[in-house]
């Protein structure tokens, strides 16, 4: 074929490279005069300093298994590998065997050799323990806008709820809501940010909203409404999520749900099935819908003001609860339920909704 000349394998991958073997029968350097064979790996794909051992084996085919073996994978990960530089490096022998006792030796039959490689990409180079470390606190950044705040400083927006007036930042709360950055900033937005009035939500909840935007947390319940009961705590979640889809504030709306799924009891799993029917919570329904539907627990949450509010709001959700209590084997016990409009002679078909004090 002439010196420098050579036969390339097909390309094969490992370690997420292209490789090739490159054979040059009449050698790689015309110094040498053509009186070795060379034989190379080379690196094939887009590449910087790629780290890689390689094996190169020469093999006998008299079936003596007398192989001519050079490799790499002996030495150790901190200095043995190869490092190829960009594509087209290559690693080998441009000696690799003499051409005459090539010809005239096993490992040639038929005038075609057979050649094996391995190739081992290191991915990453061993280290020793660290002597010093420096040790990071993880974010503050919510304690730093929480603070603000607290202090009042800078506030440029203040809103109406319920009476009480509470004053906030409008490029925080832009940042954090796109409801609010279109109500602040959008050309529809509101002319007056002196004072902005929220319908339709108590202060309390409103507070809270605020408090997570600032916070990234979810505040303190009993400091916030002066109470301490479970009841008290779930209702508050249950009206802050509701909040959270008003304002597409998304952390806080799964925050809302995870705490409902936590506190999920006989008088309150109803009511919250209805929310999460509403605003398209679908793994706090599952789980609602589930606790409803256990025999021990259907005709007591049945008996509850909440049932008969879930009833009128989300009427086809009881028919999704009837195919999980038909799982149950209580199927009859809620369909004869739900057939009966004087379930409780005390209801006047309106569902008062329960304030947060």
């Amino acid at each position: 074929m002439g010196i420098g000349k050579y036969v390339a394998s097909e390309t094969f991958y490992i370690g997420g490279y292209a490789w090739a073997v490159y054979f040059y029968p009449d050698g790689k350097s015309s110094e040498d005069n053509a009186s070795y064979v060379s034989l190379f790996i080379a690196l094939a794909s887009e590449g910087t300093d790629v780290r890689a051992l390689f094996e190169l084996t020469l093999m006998d085919q008299s079936g003596k298994e007398r192989h001519k073996v050079h490799s790499h994978f002996g030495r150790a990960l901190e200095s043995g590998p190869y490092t190829l530089k960009y594509r087209g490096s290559m690693w080998g022998y441009k000696r690799f065997y003499k051409r005459t006792q090539l010809e005239t030796s096993d490992f040639l039959k038929d005038d075609t050799l057979l050649i094996r490689c391995c190739v081992g990409v290191v991915k990453s180079h061993t280290e020793g323990p660290k002597t010093y470390t420096i040790a990071v606190p993880p974010s503050n950044i919510g304690q730093h806008f929480g603070k603000l705040l607290d202090s009042g400083k800078g506030t440029d927006v203040n809103f109406e709820v319920d009476g009480e007036i509470c004053a906030s930042h409008k490029i925080v709360l832009a940042a954090r809501s796109p409801v609010f950055r279109a109500q602040l900033f959008g050309p529809m937005k509101d002319q007056n940010t002196q004072c902005i009035k929220v319908e339709d939500m108590e202060a309390p909840v409103f507070k809270a909203l605020i408090h997570f935007m600032y916070w990234d947390a979810l505040p303190d319940i009993e400091e916030l409404v002066g109470l301490n009961s479970k009841w008290v705590s779930t209702l508050m979640a249950q009206h802050l999520l509701a909040a959270a889809d008003r304002y597409a504030l998304e952390r806080l709306r799964l925050l809302c749900e995870a705490r409902l799924c936590e506190d999920v009891s006989i008088n309150t799993v109803a009511t919250t099935l209805a929310l999460a029917e509403q605003h398209q919570c679908i793994q706090l329904k599952s789980v609602c819908l589930k606790f409803i539907a256990l025999p021990e627990n259907l005709k007591d949450v049945m008996q509850t003001d909440g049932f008969e509010y879930l009833k009128e709001s989300c009427p086809s959700v009881i028919t999704e609860l009837l195919q999980y209590v038909a799982k149950n084997g209580e199927h009859s016990a809620i369909a004869c339920t739900h057939g009966n409009d004087n379930l409780d002679s005390d209801m006047n078909g309106r569902r008062v909704k329960q304030r947060i004090h």
